[in-house]
């Protein structure tokens, strides 16, 4: 048996797309953005949103025509060729791998700060184990976890929106600024939407996904993106960019500054909570992906293994897990978000070229795969000089790897 059971309906794809994007990303990335953009935050913000929305209409439009588990792997493969589609699944793995390794260090940081590397792995073990279990659970764990997180980052904000600024007796950092600034910035807030789509990639598991997928990806990145804006209206009002960019926890300071003992215990708490969540949301896509890739061969195929009781491609679950545990061993958590940033943008630019390629109903279906692809390309060319070397080593060694796999395949035309 190689065929996902189809559990999903609508609440709980919206559900998922809440948990892949409500994560650490929200209480993480205003710093080192504020520290890009300075007083042009909100534009990074907007900026991020508009490219996350032109790649999640994309990505709803590819899978609702083809409603299978991987993502933009599938749609690159199917409308412009073999190779896009693999190297946009290379991309996906690489990126959220990364990620949930981000998401594991953040869980670390904010419970544990001195053994934030080890509670990094433990979360990733454990939330291996709920996916292992089946996707329905681990949408139920979801919800209660979105529930959680949405209620919080409304009161935070709110607290902070009527009560007196309080960043003029904190030292200020130095803010690099300008339109340069911006598009570093946008990356940064990028990871932080980065999620939006996560529903494409459980397309196999979605009831009615013709219907079900176009309406889940836009309603939850609407959602988020009022969240995020609230929260960044609140930050810049209470502390100002050049205080947000001093601290990589500027929500929780913040809250600490207005003088309540209990809000930054209560709103770290919610972070860890948050990228728990996050973290579980990520790991499905980011094995159901591998479960995909390695179905058509371009992965081990032992990785297309589906559990026979739980219904879940359990081997690629514990893969993906596996993966995430050692990055979080060897690795750091702003080199995880940068490296992230691009890969994933990398991702989102294939799905845009192959939304390109559908028939144009509208002036929108002509116009935003054009606004994502040039998004995403120009945001990423901007990240750190660091991210964007490694990322493009990795992808070019994916390149190699699929040209040695495939020497006379590599220009295959799509099956549309």
């Amino acid at each position: 048996m190689d065929r996902l059971a189809r559990r999903l309906g609508l609440s709980d794809a919206v559900v998922i797309g809440l948990g892949s994007m409500l994560g650490a990303g929200v209480f993480v990335a205003y710093a080192p953005a504020a520290a890009a953009a300075g007083s042009w935050l909100l534009l990074a913000l907007a900026l991020a949103a508009l490219v996350a929305y032109a790649n999640a209409i994309a990505s709803a439009r590819l899978a609702a025509l083809y409603p299978e588990s991987g993502g933009t792997y599938v749609y690159g493969r199917e409308r412009l060729g073999p190779f896009w589609g693999y190297l946009a699944g290379w991309a996906f793995v690489a990126g959220k791998l990364s990620s949930c390794a981000a998401m594991a260090w953040a869980i670390g940081v904010y419970i544990w700060p001195d053994q934030a590397r080890w509670v990094a792995v433990t979360s990733a073990v454990l939330v291996a184990a709920i996916s292992y279990r089946g996707i329905t659970k681990s949408a139920l764990v979801t919800r209660v976890i979105v529930a959680v997180v949405i209620t919080v980052l409304v009161l935070a904000s709110l607290l902070l929106l009527v009560t007196a600024p309080t960043g003029a007796t904190t030292p200020r950092a130095a803010i690099e600024g300008g339109p340069l600034g911006v598009l570093t910035a946008a990356g940064f807030l990028f990871f932080a939407f980065a999620g939006y789509a996560r529903i494409a990639t459980l397309g196999e598991e979605v009831v009615d996904p013709q219907r079900t997928i176009p309406r889940a990806i836009p309603i939850a990145l609407g959602i988020t993106v009022v969240l995020y804006a609230l929260v960044a209206v609140a930050l810049l009002r209470s502390r100002g960019a050049e205080v947000i960019a001093t601290d990589p926890a500027p929500l929780a300071s913040a809250v600490r500054a207005l003088g309540l003992s209990w809000a930054e215990p209560v709103v770290r708490v919610t972070a860890a909570i948050a990228a728990f969540g996050s973290l579980l949301g990520v790991l499905l896509g980011v094995s159901r992906t591998g479960f995909a890739m390695a179905r058509d061969r371009n992965l081990p195929p032992p990785l297309a293994a589906v559990h026979p009781r739980f219904h879940t491609p359990y081997l690629a679950e514990l893969a993906a897990a596996g993966m995430v545990v050692l990055m979080v061993l060897i690795g750091e958590l702003v080199t995880a978000i940068a490296f992230s940033s691009v890969c994933v943008l990398t991702y989102y630019a294939i799905a845009n070229a192959s939304a390109r390629t559908l028939p144009h109903r509208s002036m929108q279906d002509r116009a935003l795969p054009l606004v994502g692809l040039a998004g995403c390309l120009v945001i990423a060319v901007f990240q750190p000089p660091a991210a964007l070397l490694t990322a493009a080593a990795v992808l070019a060694f994916g390149t190699i790897v699929y040209a040695l796999r495939h020497p006379h395949g590599s220009a295959s035309r799509p099956s549309r």
